[in-house]
């Protein structure tokens, strides 16, 4: 955060000195308690702190409040603002603290891709400019002050996901970034538990067209269903589209899997060039295009994204291929699960492990609600139109998928585990030298992520 004097924040919100001094500096911000990470942090708040000796450690501490507190009730290294509204002062901070910068700030959503994205745009940048950008997949609204705030004299651009667990998150995030180019990646079915249903979820991510500056930049999937179901004419700024088709400005062309990558062109503006990104899978590619579409309007030729690109490390358990036991191949793609994602693994599987057999191990999609037996027999049909040799899954939804894949006509051997043992077991007598192994879960699942360790350890 921009250093601020009290006498500053207080001019900006409206507040009154009660206690403490004007001369006091503030370097970070919060609106809750557990925010609290630092020393001369504003908190803002409505509510009435009692404990103050577990704040202790925090110290000097400046607090915003419409609380009136009593004579010696407060420590004395502690500076308190009195304001007629602490929600309303805390977002006059927010826009004011916006405003100081004229940078451009990238804000990303969609189903999957987003985390991906996110680190090619700030790894390309990274090479000639300061980049502020959210850490790993942490995009909760919980987290948005604290990105806002990481934006400092010398930022020079800002990459910041922007998730949807329920409709007007993506609206929320806008208020906070205030973004100059907006990306939707794809639109899966996905937290169907909050938005109810696929066009509430479809209208969630088309938030996005609301929040971008009006003479900004949104950027688009030109080959995804969903996405095309987003009324983007209402969007006054320039529009992009990437993808394979033809009326994409950014058009992926001849398509390759090499070694640790996807080798492919891009059409932009008549002219082909070359590239190679990190990473298995058509999905890595479309990442690849969201990227170089973002910083070259920043003023990144395609020709530098591309060579910057190649250096690009993807995150573990990301499709991470991996020696498994009794010498088989492991892909572990243990960082998320949704329908997109499942179907983006199997192609994946079925490229990679030509002439070998093909297991795919899939755990429960969370985040579903009453959605959960609809999208687990989607899931169940991708399995089956993608083709494995033997599917097992694990977790007591994930039975639907094996019961449905059965149902539409996969052939192969199918095992249903309520947990991750008895599946090690079976591997352990099936897996050999020419099989190849999909195991697809998320991060919050413990026993998909105990058994991709297992599998990648050879047994006693």
């Amino acid at each position: 955060m921009k250093a601020h004097t009290v006498s500053k924040i207080r001019g900006i919100i409206d507040g009154k000195l009660v206690q403490g001094t004007d001369e006091t500096k503030i370097y970070f911000g919060a609106y809750r308690i557990k925010q609290i990470k630092h020393k001369n942090t504003i908190l803002f708040t409505n509510k009435r702190i009692v404990n103050w000796k577990s704040l202790e450690e925090f110290f000097p501490l400046v607090l915003a409040t419409e609380w009136n507190y009593k004579e010696n009730e407060i420590p004395d290294n502690v500076t308190l603002i009195y304001v007629a509204n602490s929600e309303h002062a805390y977002w006059t901070f927010i826009h004011y603290y916006r405003s100081l910068f004229d940078i451009p700030v990238v804000a990303i959503t969609g189903t999957s891709g987003k985390t991906t994205t996110k680190e090619m745009i700030k790894h390309i940048l990274s090479f000639d400019h300061k980049v502020t950008a959210t850490n790993l997949t942490s995009n909760s609204r919980t987290a948005y002050l604290q990105y806002l705030l990481k934006m400092e004299e010398d930022t020079e651009a800002a990459v910041f996901e922007t998730a949807v667990g329920a409709p007007g998150d993506v609206l929320k995030a806008g208020e906070y970034f205030k973004p100059t180019i907006g990306i939707i990646t794809n639109i899966g079915a996905h937290h169907l538990n909050y938005c109810k249903t696929l066009e509430g979820y479809i209208a969630a991510k088309g938030e996005m067209v609301e929040i971008i500056d009006p003479t900004g930049v949104l950027i688009i999937n030109g080959d995804d269903f969903n996405t095309r179901k987003i009324n983007v004419k209402r969007f006054s700024g320039k529009i992009v589209k990437v993808g394979k088709k033809r009326n994409c400005q950014f058009k992926a062309m001849n398509i390759h899997y090499r070694n640790d990558g996807m080798q492919f062109s891009v059409q932009h503006k008549n002219k082909n060039y070359q590239v190679f990104v990190p990473g298995f899978g058509e999905h890595q590619v479309y990442n690849a295009l969201y990227a170089i579409a973002a910083v070259y309007e920043m003023g990144v030729s395609v020709t530098e994204a591309a060579k910057r690109l190649r250096s690009f490390i993807k995150y573990e358990k990301q499709l991470q291929v991996l020696e498994g036991i009794n010498g088989s191949l492991i892909l572990d793609d243990t960082w998320s699960l949704t329908t997109t994602s499942l179907e983006a693994a199997l192609k994946v599987l079925n490229e990679v492990g030509v002439e070998k057999k093909k297991i795919a191990i899939i755990g429960t999609i969370t985040d579903l609600g009453s959605w959960g037996y609809i999208i687990h027999k989607e899931a169940g049909s991708i399995v089956y139109q993608n083709g494995v040799d033997i599917l097992i899954t694990i977790g007591f939804h994930a039975k639907i998928i094996a019961d449905h894949a059965v149902e539409v006509g996969l052939k192969s051997p199918v095992y249903k585990f309520n947990n991750g043992i008895l599946a090690y077991d079976l591997l352990k007598e099936i897996v050999d030298d020419e099989t190849i192994i999909l195991i697809k879960g998320d991060m919050y699942s413990q026993t998909i992520k105990e058994l991709a360790f297992k599998l990648r350890n050879k047994p006693n």
